[in-house]
């Protein structure tokens, strides 16, 4: 016996709809071709199979489609219409309901009746850390539910929230901390999200001098448009023990450093203070350099396997991903978690010196190296401190005792415009000695 398949046009959506879509039953090339939605009659039977239509049995795929094609058009138009238009309207009721949902941002807001103002305010503090790479239909309602959130919860920071996701740094007390990460959670946007997507530091809310909540084309600036290149094109992700184990192998193996590159993709300043041992640190100010930097430097990575790191991992999400859409690169990783979830494990492995953050801190601390230096003695120093002239952004390592000379500005040309009492700015710019660098540097290895 064959397999014998007995097409009916009977006109009912709901007749014709189900079988395909209940039952498991194979659906051949002519089904798909056409989008002709059908009640199929299935026997068993090892043989090619039989198809049925205006009494007339049809042995092959060809005759099937062409008679169809023939006299079945206009009827296979028309259904498929209708069944198109059916699944949208049913589809945007779905999104009515679901969007009507979402807006009422009241929802998504934890009850604290049961936690008392001193709690949220004052007490043991810390700094949370994440990201989460998501679709978000409307940013802007994710952005008014988190300024309410935070600020009912005592927490200041940073959150920037796209089409693509989320991006937050925000401090306060750890039981406004903790009903915070509970509130990610909870929400149906962000259900792929874990407790370990959040890195804990020490802190507060006075890590930040005030909450900043809004809407951007990115979630972390690289200056690419996420259409263009999309996270979803990211690198491997290595958990901090295997990429522990790869480094090592690194350091240990003379031959594996002539195809591998361990690639600190953060900022200069960044880097200085704290980086893995032997890695390729580009000299770049922002992360917005680095499609440059890697258009510039593509013979660097040809052929090579890469090893990627970051802050928290989610700058290596877009960086791998530009760099991957090169095609020039064997392979190219990342670590799961970034720096800070590698020295949570490791906290005497290959990252030595502090780890930089944006914040009041500048930096946080898992072991006791220095790797950096005071900008006018020489001395090991790695605490940054805001250039002392009012109208310079710049960071700058000076060590106490250059410090109580005077020595307090990023560099001479900023010490000497502070000394001129008739230059004043009504907002910070961009220093000299910044200006001066190459925007874009040509690196070898």
């Amino acid at each position: 016996m064959r397999a014998i398949y007995k097409i009916i046009f009977t006109g009912s959506l709901v007749a014709q709809f189900i079988p395909l879509t209940v039952l498991n039953i194979p659906v051949y090339n002519y089904l798909i071709i056409f989008n002709c939605l059908l009640s199929v009659v299935l026997t068993t039977s090892d043989a090619s199979p039989l198809w049925q239509c205006c009494e007339e049995t049809f042995s092959d795929p060809c005759s099937i489609h062409k008679h169809v094609s023939n006299l079945h058009a206009d009827e296979i138009e028309q259904l498929t219409t209708a069944a198109l238009d059916l699944m949208l309207s049913q589809s945007e009721g779905e999104k009515d309901e679901n969007e009507s949902q979402l807006k009422d941002t009241s929802s998504w807001i934890p009850e604290t009746s049961h936690v008392s103002e001193e709690k949220l305010s004052k007490g043991p503090g810390e700094v949370l850390l994440y990201y989460c790479y998501c679709q978000i239909q409307d940013p802007k309602l994710i952005c008014a539910w988190q300024s309410e959130l935070c600020s009912k919860l005592c927490l200041t920071g940073k959150v920037r929230v796209a089409t693509e996701g989320i991006n937050g740094t925000v401090g306060g007390t750890k039981t406004g901390t903790s009903l915070y990460i509970k509130a990610m959670l909870s929400h149906p946007i962000f259900k792929v999200m874990l407790v370990e997507d959040f890195k804990i530091s020490e802190g507060s809310a006075e890590c930040f001098h005030e909450l900043k909540v809004g809407v951007y084309k990115e979630i972390v600036p690289m200056g690419v448009d996420p259409d263009i290149i999309s996270y979803r094109l990211a690198g491997t992700h290595l958990e901090p023990e295997e990429f522990h184990k790869q480094v090592q192998s690194l350091l240990e193996d003379g031959s594996s450093k002539i195809d591998t590159i361990l690639l600190d993709c953060r900022n200069f300043y960044e880097s200085k203070i704290g980086q893995f041992r032997n890695c390729l640190a580009p000299d770049i100010r922002k992360f917005s350099y680095f499609p440059a930097y890697v258009d510039k430097n593509l013979d660097l990575f040809r052929n090579k396997k890469v090893l990627m790191y970051c802050t928290g991992g989610i700058r290596c999400e877009r960086g791998s991903a530009y760099l991957r859409s090169k095609n020039v690169c064997k392979e190219v990783y990342q670590l799961k978690g970034g720096i800070h979830k590698y020295l949570e494990q490791f906290p005497e492995g290959f990252y030595r010196g502090k780890l930089f953050v944006f914040d009041e801190r500048y930096a946080i601390s898992f072991n006791n190296d220095i790797i950096s230096d005071c900008r006018y003695c020489g001395a090991p120093w790695d605490q940054y401190q805001l250039c002392s002239t009012d109208f310079c952004c710049q960071l700058v390592l000076s060590c106490p005792s250059c410090r109580e000379k005077g020595h307090t500005a990023c560099c001479l040309v900023c010490q000497a415009k502070e000394q001129m009492t008739s230059y004043s700015l009504s907002h910070k710019e961009e220093c000299e000695c910044t200006d001066s660098r190459p925007r874009i540097p040509n690196d070898t290895l």
